[in-house]
């Protein structure tokens, strides 16, 4: 019974001592294989460093790298829905998500511009107030005054393709994309003009 007792205790506290141990860390990004994965996957639509490519295709360059990482794991597991996003993403690893992201986002963006100044006051003040009527919440809440966003939550988008946030807007309102539950409650409560209004504002935040 002594014999028992005795392993009993030494499993015991092998156990406690494998507990305290601290998690290991994922590997920290390696910027040379994102930059790989960049080139030799995405450059076609987001050009090789993820600058201001086609208005159509979000400009990756300097966007929060959780953020990515995110929008690529649920390209994957078809959270999100774009059939030529959810092909690229199903033979990216975690690892490579994580290398291509913090790739881009070691970049700087270059700064953008609004096309449309007869709209500009309607987005200055959706994004800096919101539509109190029908309760829409300010942009700048979020995305913060300069768009810079919140890292892990909320993506930049100042700087970003107006036409690219639009049809994000129209997406939400539509339910064609609804893996962000929040920003289909608040596009859905927007118009044509004013979703206009404020993607094209947003271009020209820096």
């Amino acid at each position: 019974m002594k014999t028992v007792a005795l392993l009993l205790s030494s499993l015991m506290l092998a156990a406690a001592a494998h507990a305290n141990e601290p998690a290991s860390a994922p590997a920290k990004p390696d910027l040379a294989k994102g930059g790989a994965i960049s080139s030799q996957v995405c450059a076609a639509c987001h050009t090789a460093d993820g600058s201001r490519g086609s208005p159509a295709n979000p400009i990756l360059q300097g966007q929060h790298p959780e953020y990515l990482v995110k929008q690529l794991t649920e390209f994957k597991s078809g959270k999100r829905k774009n059939a030529v996003m959810s092909g690229m993403a199903a033979a990216l690893s975690e690892e490579d998500m994580r290398n291509v992201a913090a790739f881009y986002a070691s970049k700087t963006a270059k700064p953008g511009f609004a096309k449309n100044k007869d709209t500009i006051a309607l987005g200055e003040k959706i994004w800096r107030g919101g539509i109190a009527e029908r309760s829409v919440p300010a942009c700048a809440g979020c995305h913060g005054p300069t768009g810079a966003g919140i890292p892990a939550q909320y993506p930049r988008l100042g700087g970003q393709h107006g036409d690219y946030v639009e049809a994000q807007m129209n997406a939400f309102r539509s339910g064609a994309r609804a893996n962000a539950p929040m920003m289909m409650a608040i596009a859905a409560k927007m118009s044509d003009k004013e979703i206009q209004a404020v993607s094209d504002y947003a271009a020209g935040l820096r």
